[in-house]
């Protein structure tokens, strides 16, 4: 088996080399015997109509006129490895002997008045005998020649496995040295052929790959670090609840901790499928709006610790779902920073929508989490390519963020 394809392609150029140059020597030498055959058959023909020609005028059989032919007027007369050939029926034949001589036999019957005269024209063709001739003299050089020529053939078969294969071992080598995060680049991603496709495709599906491993390792630490600070509240109220029942605030906290847990596996499975979420036109205040009318419902808010300061309209390009939950979670993070006797308002100016709510410095159970949620909300936000900022302080809490507007 062979290690790289390089090496088999070198194998197949070089074999098929090898082969067409056997094949090519053969059919020379194929046609050298017979284009020699060929001419000494047509000098027996011209010797024979000759003869032939002299016979019906003169009456007598002539001696031919070539010096290498005789004619032989009975059989008994031809040499023993001719007659047998004639013995055995054959009329024209061509016969090797142990003695180096070499014969072409043509049977001639000449036209006369007591019937058919049977003559034989032997040649003997030694001296004609050129392309073994040449064989002897030459041989040594011809396949010196070929030999060179083959050697020659490899060197190319060589220089052209090596240049032919020489981007696929680059492209190879590059996804061998691919980090397991970083820009995935190959350099023949601008070659115009298939193996410039093949770069494109390779790198669109590995970095496919790494954004979705990416997003299961950020699914799994946002989990873990989302859910902590909620379920920690949660467990800090539920512990002395054995002792005593839960006040009106307690179960308000416990409320607002489940809720929050529900929205955070919203975003984070919202997250997860971000690949799978496209992009449009549509109005942030109707989402500002739907978050706003969902915590008023429940009794979170009211009208007269609310200031809006937003355009009818706002127009922005992105995700409505991502950014239904973006709002819902900044909304959730201001309640929960600042409790429910806070002030929140919201305000568009310059492209950054502000999002700020008082916050009771008395209430350090909950100022405490400062922290928490505002990596979900750099997730939220990154995933839609949009900016945010968090400012927390000790007596109010904002979160100023730069949509992208509607083309």
């Amino acid at each position: 088996m062979f290690k790289s394809i390089r090496h088999g392609l070198f194998a197949a150029l070089a074999g098929f080399t090898v082969l067409i140059c056997l094949a090519y020597t053969g059919l020379a030498l194929v046609i050298s015997y017979v284009t020699e055959d060929m001419l000494i058959d047509r000098l027996l023909e011209r010797e024979a109509v000759a003869m032939a020609a002299h016979f019906r005028l003169h009456g007598a059989v002539p001696a031919p006129a070539d010096e290498t032919m005789r004619v032989y007027r009975s059989a008994e007369a031809l040499p023993p490895a001719v007659r047998e050939r004639v013995a055995a029926g054959q009329l024209r034949a061509e016969i090797s002997t142990g003695g180096g001589q070499h014969y072409h036999l043509r049977t001639l019957d000449l036209p006369a008045q007591s019937g058919p005269r049977r003559v034989y024209l032997l040649a003997d063709v030694r001296p004609l005998l050129v392309v073994s001739q040449l064989f002897r003299d030459v041989g040594g050089v011809l396949v010196s020649v070929a030999l060179g020529l083959i050697a020659l053939a490899l060197l190319l078969a060589y220089w052209l496995s090596r240049r032919l294969v020489a981007p696929l071992q680059v492209l190879a080598n590059e996804v061998r040295a691919l980090p397991q995060q970083g820009p995935v680049e190959f350099s023949a991603r601008h070659r115009r052929d298939e193996i410039g496709y093949l770069a494109r495709k390779l790198g669109a599906t590995i970095a496919e790959l790494q954004a979705a491993l990416g997003r299961e390792h950020a699914f799994t630490r946002d989990v873990s670090h989302e859910l902590r600070t909620p379920l920690t509240v949660m467990n800090n109220i539920l512990g002395p609840a054995q002792a005593s029942a839960l006040d009106a605030d307690d179960v308000a906290q416990l409320r607002t901790g489940v809720d929050e847990i529900g929205n955070t596996i919203d975003v984070l499975f919202a997250l997860a499928r971000a690949e799978h979420i496209a992009e449009q036109a549509f109005d942030l205040r109707g989402c500002i709006e739907e978050g706003l009318l969902r915590l008023m419902d429940g009794g979170a808010w009211e009208d007269d610790r609310l200031a809006l300061d937003l355009p009818d309209r706002l127009e922005v390009w992105g995700n409505r779902h991502l950014s239904t939950l973006l709002v819902n979670n900044c909304l959730g993070n201001a309640l929960f920073h600042g409790g429910a006797g806070s002030r929140l308002s919201l305000s568009f100016a310059g492209g950054v929508l502000s999002l700020s709510n008082t916050v009771d410095p008395e209430r350090p159970g909950a100022t405490q989490g400062f922290q928490h949620g505002q990596h979900l909300l750099r997730r939220i936000a990154g995933a839609m390519r949009r900016e945010v900022e968090c400012h927390a302080g000790a007596t109010a809490y904002r979160v100023d963020i730069v949509p992208r507007r509607a083309r």
